[in-house]
Formats: C-alpha cells, sequence, structure tokens
C-alpha cells in the first residue's frame, strides 16, 4: 500500500541530500573551527552572512548567522544538549587521534576521545555552537564509497 503522507515526485528524480545548513552564533568562530579540522571554507563573500563549501561527496557545508532567525519566526537555538550529529570521515584511525589532538588542544571541546566504537573508530568534539562533529575511519562514510 503506497504511504499517503510521501512526497509525490517523477520516479526518475531522485531525492539526495545537497545540502547541510548550520545556523551558527558566530561566523567567523565556526569557519576557523571547520578550518581547522580540514575543510578548506571560504572566506564570506562581500561582508555577507554566510559561507558554502562544497565536499568531494557533493554535498555543501553551509554556515550562516541568519537564516532560520530571519525567515523563520518560530526559531529558537536548542536549550541544551545536541539536536544532530555531523559525521566527517578523516581516513584511517591516525587521523582520528590527529584531529581529535589538534582539535582539542586548540580548546574545543572534546566529547569522546578516540575510541573503537560498536561500529567505527571515532572521536567526538563540539564545534562553537554545540554542533557534535564525529571524526572517524569508517571507510563507508568516505567520500568515494558506494552504498
Amino acid at each position: 500500500m503506497a504511504n499517503p503522507h510521501a512526497m509525490r515526485h517523477d520516479r526518475s528524480m531522485q531525492i539526495q541530500l545537497a545540502m547541510v545548513v548550520l545556523e551558527v552564533r558566530d561566523l567567523d568562530a565556526s569557519i576557523a573551527f571547520y578550518r581547522r579540522l580540514g575543510l578548506d571554507i571560504p572566506d564570506p563573500a562581500g561582508g555577507q552572512p554566510i559561507v558554502i563549501h562544497r565536499m568531494p561527496s557533493g554535498v555543501s557545508l553551509l554556515l550562516t548567522t541568519s537564516f532560520a532567525s530571519v525567515y523563520d519566526p518560530a526559531f529558537q537555538r536548542p536549550a541544551g544538549g545536541y539536536q544532530q550529529m555531523l559525521e566527517f570521515y578523516v581516513g584511517e584511525d591516525a587521523l582520528v587521534d590527529q584531529a581529535w589532538a589538534e582539535l582539542t588542544a586548540a580548546g574545543y571541546h572534546g566529547r569522546l576521545a578516540p575510541t573503537k566504537t560498536a561500529g567505527p573508530y571515532a572521536a567526538m568534539v563540539d564545534d562553537p555552537d554545540g554542533n557534535v562533529i564525529l571524526l572517524t575511519s569508517d571507510k563507508a562514510a568516505a567520500p568515494d564509497s558506494r552504498p
């Protein structure tokens, strides 16, 4: 039986995740964090409150200080905890260790030291807005992996 709540679309169209948008408090602090993580984040163009980085996987990371807070009158930042986790494949286990060491040495909050989980070797670090960044050696998350 068809799902009556599913979006109706042309069967030849495939839904794909194209962009992750993070509403950040301090754009410069967020740019510094993601650059330290290893992403080639550009400077904001013309003083705009937005930057976009397209990753080799095709998914873009957009950082902005004014999208949801401007266009969604009900927007509220979480009062505590976190709502999402962004996984970044950094390579082999030693590179997870290295990324963890560099980020925590730079003062970012380490949530989970590098460890072998039930799945991949992983570590967790908070970005400046409290978004949890999962650093892994999970080959399934590698840009060239196929489902």
